[in-house]
Parts: C-alpha cells; sequence; structure tokens
C-alpha cells in the first residue's frame, strides 16, 4: 500500500495499473472527486497513452492541456506520451492539443486528424515523433471496443486508400514505417477483404462537461455535442487508467438527474473546475444557447453566401439534394451547400448530419465547425458512424483538393503538411452518393459572372487534377468496385466516375473546353459525348428557385420500367393528387409503358409523403386496381403510418394487395422470391 497525496487515496500497484481517488477517501472529504488541475496532471506518468475528447475546440479540455504543459515545461515529466483522438482538436494556431507539441512530451500519436494541430505536424514532419492517421470513425468505435475488452475493431473502411496496409498502412512519416509497429492488418473473411484496426491500452482520458457532482457524475447541458466522452471513459477504466473530466461549474450529491448523467460517477477519478476562458463552448464561440439546443434560431437571419466560385459551386451540388435525404457535410466548401440550401428554402426537405453527432438544424463552419442550430438530435460519435458505416447516408458533399484520373481523391497530405483523413475515409466510402466539391484550380482563382456565364478573371497557380494523387484519401477503383455514384462538382465543370476514370459530363456557360479545362489538366478525361452546359441559373445573382426542381417531378419521370430485372418502378413521393384529370394521365402513362409487355411485372410504389384529396379516394383506388393487372407482384411503401392503414383499407375493400411497408429496403424484400 502506498499513500500518493492527502486527495488521493490508497492503492494497490499490481491489481491498479493507475492511481485513482480511492471512494472511501474521497466520502471522508467534501470534495469528494474535485481537485485542482495540477493535482490531476500529476497522475499522468511517462509512456502513458492519453485519449482526449473534442471536435476542432468543441468538447475539449482546454484547461487540463494547459496544465499538462505547463508541468513538462517546469519538470520535463511526463514523456513519450502517446496521444490518441478522433477529430482535430485545435484551433490551427496554439490553442487544444497544440499546446502538447512539445519535443519529448509527445512521442507518438495515432489520430483521425492533424491539419489543426501544425505543431504536431512539425514534429511528424521532421521524424521527431511516431505518426498513424485512422479513420475518425474507426478509431471512435475501437475506443468502444477497446472499453469492451476486444482486440480490436474489424470494418471495410480504408480499404484501397493510404489506411490499408497494403499502401502504408497509416503510417505517415519514415521513423513511422521503419520503427512503428503494425496497428492495421488485412483479414480476409468469406472471400472479401476487411481491415483489422488492434486494440492498445488506455492509461488517460481527458474529458469535459458541464457540471459535476462530488461523486463525479457528469451532465452535458450547456456543451453543444456529446462526442465520445461515455466510451472513451469506460476505455480508460477498463483499461486500468484514470479519468480526468474538466467541467464548468459543480452541484452538490444527488442534485443531478439521472437522465442528465452522461459520464456516471462510477468511471471518474478527477474533476477538475475550469476557468471561465479555458471552457468556450467552441473555439470560435463562447457560448450559444442555440448551440446548446435551449433555443432555436430563424434561419432567416443566416445571411446567403456572397456570389463567387465557392457560392457557384455550392449551388451546383445543392442540386443534387433529393427530398428526404440523409446528408453528410464536410468541413469547408462543402458547409455551403447548406447555406445554399437555406437560402433556396429547400433546408427542410432534407436532414443535414455532421460526423461529431449532430443530427438535423443547420451544421456551423470554421471554428464553430460540428456545432448545429436548430438540431433534432445529438448523439455519440461512434453511433453516427455506425449509422454512415451501414450504408444510412444518401448523399455526402466532401472537399476535394487533388484529384488523377482514377478519380482519386488526396484531402490529407500536401507535401510536409499532414491534415489527416478525419471522418473522410467512412463517409466517402459509405454513403451512397459522393459529392466532392472544390475550385478547379487553386492559388489566386479569381472568377466573376455576366449574363448567365461564367468568367475567369485570374487563373489559379496549381493545377489540382494531377496524373496521380500524393496520398490517397479516397479510391475511385473501389467506389467503382461497390458501384458507388461520384460526382466531382468545379465552378467551371463537373465529371463523374465510371469505369475507365473521370468522365467530364458538364461545362459551365463562357469556358472554353480546351484552354480553361482540358490544358489545365494532366490527362485527359473521359468524354463520351460533348459535355453539356451547366445551368445558367447558376451564374446569376437571383435565386434559382430549385424548390420547384426539388419537389415537382414530371408526371413522365415518376414511372420507369426496368426491363432487366423486369421490375416497374413507381416514384409518388411528395406529390398530392389534387384533380381527376392527374389521375387520368398516370392510367394513361401506366398503361403506354406495361400493355406493350409481354409478361406481368413485379411492381414497387413510393408513397413516401404521397397525398391525395378526400373526394379523389374511390377514384384513385380504381386507377390502381385498373394496374393491378399488369402485375406479378407488387410491394408499396411510405413512413406515414397514416396513409398505410388509408390506403391499405382501401385497396383491400376492392380486393387489391393491401400490402404496404415502411421502407423502400423492407418493401424489396418482401418483393424477392421465397
Amino acid at each position: 500500500m502506498q499513500e500518493i497525496n492527502p486527495l488521493i487515496g490508497k492503492m494497490h500497484l499490481k491489481e491498479i495499473g493507475h492511481p485513482m481517488v480511492d471512494p472511501i477517501s474521497a466520502m471522508r472529504i467534501k470534495k469528494g472527486k474535485i481537485v485542482s488541475a495540477e493535482e490531476a496532471i500529476d497522475l499522468i506518468r511517462d509512456n502513458d497513452t492519453i485519449v482526449t475528447a473534442g471536435f476542432v475546440g468543441a468538447g475539449f479540455a482546454e484547461e487540463l492541456a494547459i496544465a499538462l504543459k505547463e508541468r513538462f515545461l517546469k519538470t520535463g515529466r511526463p514523456r513519450n506520451l502517446t496521444l490518441t483522438y478522433p477529430a482535430g482538436q485545435g484551433d490551427g494556431k496554439g490553442k487544444g492539443l497544440n499546446h502538447l507539441a512539445l519535443e519529448g512530451l509527445v512521442g507518438r500519436v495515432i489520430c483521425g486528424h492533424t491539419g489543426l494541430t501544425p505543431g504536431l505536424g512539425k514534429l511528424i514532419h521532421e521524424n521527431k515523433i511516431l505518426a498513424y492517421n485512422v479513420p475518425m470513425g474507426a478509431v471512435t468505435q475501437l475506443y468502444r471496443d477497446i472499453a469492451a475488452g476486444k482486440p480490436g475493431n474489424l470494418t471495410h473502411v480504408g480499404l484501397g486508400t493510404f489506411i490499408d496496409p497494403r499502401v502504408d498502412g497509416g503510417k505517415i512519416n519514415e521513423l513511422t514505417k521503419t520503427q512503428g509497429e503494425d496497428l492495421i492488418t488485412l483479414m480476409n473473411i468469406d472471400g472479401k477483404d476487411y481491415l483489422f484496426y488492434k486494440s492498445f491500452p488506455i492509461n488517460v482520458a481527458f474529458l469535459r462537461g458541464t457540471t459535476a457532482d462530488p461523486d463525479g457524475n457528469i451532465t452535458m447541458e450547456k456543451e453543444c455535442m456529446v462526442l465520445d466522452a461515455l466510451a472513451m471513459a469506460q476505455a480508460a477504466r477498463n483499461s486500468g487508467g484514470v479519468v480526468i473530466v474538466q467541467v464548468e461549474r459543480l452541484a452538490d450529491s444527488g442534485t443531478l438527474s439521472a437522465r442528465n448523467v452522461v459520464i456516471p460517477g462510477i468511471l471518474v477519478d478527477c474533476v477538475v473546475v475550469a476557468k471561465p476562458e479555458n471552457h468556450w463552448q467552441t473555439f470560435g464561440t463562447p457560448y450559444s444557447v442555440a448551440f446548446s439546443c435551449e433555443h432555436r434560431v430563424p434561419m432567416q437571419a443566416i445571411p446567403p453566401l456572397e456570389m463567387g466560385e465557392r457560392k457557384i459551386i455550392a449551388r451546383r451540388a445543392a442540386f443534387e439534394l433529393k427530398p428526404n435525404s440523409i446528408v453528410n457535410l464536410g468541413i469547408g466548401m462543402p458547409e455551403g451547400v447548406s447555406r445554399v440550401a437555406n437560402e433556396e428554402r429547400v433546408l427542410e426537405y432534407a436532414t443535414l448530419t455532421a460526423e461529431s453527432g449532430i443530427i438535423g438544424g443547420l451544421v456551423m463552419g470554421g471554428l464553430d465547425f460540428g456545432a448545429g442550430v436548430n438540431s433534432d438530435a445529438l448523439i455519440a460519435e461512434n453511433a453516427i458512424f455506425d449509422f454512415y458505416d451501414g450504408g444510412g447516408l444518401d448523399i455526402a458533399f466532401l472537399g476535394m483538393a487533388e484529384t488523377d484520373v482514377e478519380g482519386n481523391v488526396n484531402v490529407s497530405k500536401f507535401g510536409p503538411r499532414f491534415t489527416g483523413p478525419g471522418g473522410f475515409i467512412d463517409i466517402s466510402q459509405n454513403a451512397k452518393k459522393v459529392c466532392f466539391v472544390g475550385t478547379f484550380t487553386a492559388g489566386g482563382l479569381k472568377t466573376s459572372v455576366e449574363d448567365g456565364k461564367l468568367i475567369i478573371d485570374q487563373e489559379g497557380r496549381e493545377k489540382k487534377f494531377v496524373r496521380q494523387v500524393e496520398q490517397k484519401t479516397f479510391s475511385g477503383k473501389y467506389a467503382v468496385s461497390i458501384r458507388q455514384q461520384v460526382l466531382y462538382v468545379t465552378e467551371r465543370c463537373v465529371f463523374t466516375l465510371c469505369e475507365e476514370g473521370l468522365e467530364l459530363i458538364e461545362i459551365a456557360p463562357g469556358i472554353d473546353l480546351d484552354g480553361q479545362v482540358l490544358a489545365l489538366m494532366d490527362f485527359k478525361p473521359v468524354m463520351r459525348r460533348p459535355p453539356r452546359l451547366m445551368d445558367e441559373r447558376l451564374f446569376r445573382l437571383r435565386r434559382m428557385g430549385i424548390k420547384d426542381d426539388l419537389l415537382n417531378i414530371p408526371m413522365e419521370d415518376r414511372f420507369k420500367y426496368q426491363a432487366e430485372d423486369n421490375i416497374f418502378f413507381i416514384n409518388l413521393e411528395n406529390y398530392y393528387m389534387k384533380t381527376s384529370d392527374e389521375i387520368q394521365e398516370m392510367k394513361q402513362l401506366v398503361g403506354s409503358i406495361l400493355e406493350p409487355l409481354d409478361r406481368k411485372v413485379h411492381t414497387v410504389a413510393n408513397y413516401d409523403n404521397f397525398n391525395v384529396s378526400p373526394h379523389l379516394v374511390d377514384e384513385y383506388v380504381e386507377m390502381v386496381k385498373y394496374a393491378a393487372q399488369y402485375y406479378e407482384s407488387v410491394t408499396r411503401y411510405t413512413t406515414s403510418t397514416f396513409l398505410r392503414m388509408k390506403l391499405g383499407d382501401e385497396l383491400q375493400k376492392r380486393g387489391v394487395s393491401p400490402h404496404i411497408y415502411e421502407s423502400k429496403e423492407e418493401a424489396r424484400r418482401a418483393m424477392a422470391p421465397k
């Protein structure tokens, strides 16, 4: 037995891998687990692995980072720490993990993003520390696996990119490639390749909350996201480590609502009350009631983007939004898509999400990135990546720094500068559709618009469409292999991904194909036909009116027969049947498509947000009965419980199959042969 200090109880060094607050001693003192930052930092030892929560500046324990830096500068201890964290945590200058960018203090990093910590980037570039980049989602899930005592995380995320051990295995400097252990291995299960991210013990967790009681229970009512605080605390506790939580204020024992506690006291060893200047809600905003979901703000108050190449790109990307789609927006230029969607009054028809765990509302940018206003829900980072990895995203809008002939994209390494992938790999590999956005050239590009045409006032100095990207953060070949839809949107042209590589499909009015596109590329793109003109509305100052495009699909475009599968698709999403003429037009269209066929068809009908005037229900159901003569089978789906009941009852009265499902996937499964 060994006494640590008056605030820290006794411990068995062989049984517990780290000194922690003894519950019996804690009961004897009124302060419980509440200590100073200096006392908490004294628990950290040489060679420890520290996990830190944070997203840019949100949720980051700034007080603890400063205290650790000051202790090292004063004593030279602790040394050779491993820092592990999922999202970038810094302001690009001196805050966040930039405090810890000290030679000797840090010996290794295992993280998702380093772009906001130039100090760490310098140590990496100079080969003074070991450094691994891992996809943000994979590492957030790994913390949960460490907590559960599992050997690691098995996933497809990272295949074909620089994370793949057949490429670099996530090792981002020469020191790591020659001296670092392999943290990622390739595995084949049932003929399919996977990546296995190995577990490692967590000795210390730096976390943050709003309120703590003396028992260490932590709430987060004024935080703008919950991040992975719970999983990180469990990982440290079950590794025999210590959990230190920075908070804004204290509450008496027994006064916190159990429903509001995010980190239970059984996981927490030390609580540190931060100075106000070290506990900003984000690195850009001291506190916003909108970010913490206490208050909703009028969306009209958000100013529109100024006209320029960024707005043109965001406008063209916004054309890819579909009703009821679930969307992810990356940092930087992709943020403009939400601004355009809000300006065009179509934001309400899609659900925006961010890998910080934000669902719904409008995601913020800059040093507030990851926070949101008017959000519907805040969930853990590992949970949002579970959803992403399983295919929950309909479309993702992501940045595009460098692209090559195969459609590969690099956003993670540029010469001596390492930024890391963040959530880019998880999101880009799993969204049903990916829309990369970025200017055609970089460095000094200036544009203007005139009479619906794009004018290049000053060309950028650097080419972005190169023969081979410096680092493969997105694999074009992998995307082709899983038949993913991929677009590359610039201010002057649009590409799509095909089996042969990058295909040019659109060009801006006013742009010369040879001189202002092809001459500025290091390779010749696929061109099956002359590229069509981009919509001239993109290049005018007034609103584009894409709300009508989004909701008003022509009747003839709502019916499609797929001969190879003998499936007839009906899309009545967001359609309101108001007149008898519309019913007759629909009947004529169905007959013209199906009557000439020599066989009956399998039919899938989408009734999401469909409505029909009450006085037309009988006539509409009779039309459905007419169409049913051409059906071998039919499945219908809608998320509206009311419509499923209403339409199902009416169909059943007329002897028509009443089966109406809740999703497209459920409908397709029901149609599949048993």
